[in-house]
């Protein structure tokens, strides 16, 4: 009869933490294309702002228009750089969630690796009880045989 894996608790509970640390590392990474996206959003926004600007200014605007759109470009402005903060710190957690990820996925390898060889050990065993039995089978019928011999010549 086999063994069952001493380590069958644990090695759940790693899968458990993989699976964890999997759905994490796609939602941090769907969230930093999110950031990126927007960041670029920004941009795009930006320099289709600073586009209108110089095409008014070819066309003259009075000094109250030209503040409002420098206003605005210098919010703009301020809005990238705060974006930009935001997709660095996505893109630190995400690599932090790489490396959790990573993490658990090695201890689960071991542990899968650890229950291939019990199993294999498992195997060897009770491929020997077998060749045992079947020894011990052998062996009766052959002493049967002999004893039916005996009793023949007798």
């Amino acid at each position: 009869m086999t063994k069952p894996f001493s380590l069958q608790s644990v090695m759940n509970l790693a899968q458990h933490r993989n699976d964890s640390a999997t759905r994490k590392l796609g939602l941090l990474n769907k969230q930093q294309l999110s950031a990126q996206q927007q960041l670029e959003t920004l941009r795009q926004y930006r320099m289709d702002y600073q586009t209108r600007l110089q095409e008014s200014t070819q066309g003259g605007m009075d000094h109250a228009e030209l503040r409002n759109f420098q206003e605005f470009i210098n919010k703009l402005d301020e809005a990238i750089a705060q974006q930009l903060q935001t997709v660095e710190q996505s893109k630190a957690s995400t690599q932090a969630g790489r490396s959790e990820f990573d993490s658990t996925r090695r201890k689960l390898k071991s542990f899968d690796t650890l229950q291939q060889r019990h199993n294999e050990e498992q195997q060897k065993i009770a491929a020997k009880s077998e060749q045992k039995s079947l020894d011990e089978h052998t062996g009766r019928i052959a002493a049967r045989k002999m004893l039916d011999t005996e009793d023949l010549n007798r």
